[in-house]
């Protein structure tokens, strides 16, 4: 009862703001979560985790939130991991973020951001097929997979540049700028998140949004991502709300 209280006490108390209208969450922990609550095959952590996405989602809708980062895989995740890991995660990847969560969470539009072409072509399909099904919605859920933040931005550099092989590399030089490459990156379009979150209680960014956090606001928090808490997210907010406020 007193729990209950104090969740709901702390829920109204985040929702008068200020609210990040940007969340990028680093969803770490799960095969630490997985042992811990003394499974077999540490792999199922990743399961509850990628399922607990959609709770986590249903928060941020009601609190009203609507964009949201996930950082889903990295690229070296994705290449260097053993070929059944990856294969496992990317069937669940399938089957419950580009599968379950377009029907489940009808509020979120699904943009992938990263390199597709690191991934298996089932996967690269299934969430193709999931931006077009979710194109008209108005809460934006972006998919980092296959990510890397510092090949996001020689991507983007390279993009530049070809987009300006008429022209001479000083004329090019002299107008390179922040704003110009923007247009260029894996979440062109997407603002930039206000709040990043990381559970696990490691403390560094791994590749996630290196340019695009360049001004956000760091919460890490010491819980797994499977059992990060509605009050542990409320935490985060809470704290970021103070900080804004001095």
């Amino acid at each position: 009862m007193i729990r209950a209280l104090y969740l709901r006490t702390l829920r109204d108390k985040v929702g008068r703001g200020p609210l990040p209208a940007h969340v990028g969450l680093i969803m770490d922990g799960n095969r630490r979560w997985a042992r811990q609550m003394g499974f077999d095959n540490p792999s199922l952590g990743h399961e509850h985790g990628v399922a607990h996405i959609e709770t986590v989602l249903g928060w941020c809708a009601r609190l009203g939130i609507r964009q949201v980062t996930i950082y889903v895989a990295s690229e070296d995740n994705v290449r260097k991991r053993e070929s059944f890991q990856v294969r496992y995660y990317m069937e669940l990847i399938e089957r419950i973020i580009a599968g379950t969560l377009v029907e489940s969470a009808p509020l979120w539009r699904i943009h992938v951001a990263g390199r597709l072409d690191t991934l298996p072509d089932s996967t690269a399909h299934a969430l193709k097929l999931a931006q077009d099904a979710t194109a008209g919605r108005d809460h934006v859920l972006t998919v980092a997979i296959g990510y890397d933040g510092r090949q996001e931005v020689v991507d983007a550099v390279r993009s530049l540049l070809l987009s300006r092989a008429g022209d001479s590399l000083a004329d090019v030089a002299e107008s390179l700028s922040a704003e110009s490459l923007d247009p260029y990156l894996y979440t062109a379009g997407r603002d930039d998140p206000d709040l990043i979150i990381r559970t696990s209680g490691e403390q560094r960014m791994s590749g996630f949004l290196l340019w695009q956090a360049a001004h956000s606001e760091l919460h890490f928090c010491d819980v797994y991502w499977p059992g990060f808490r509605e009050i542990d997210f409320l935490r985060a907010l809470r704290a970021h709300a103070q900080r804004r406020a001095g």
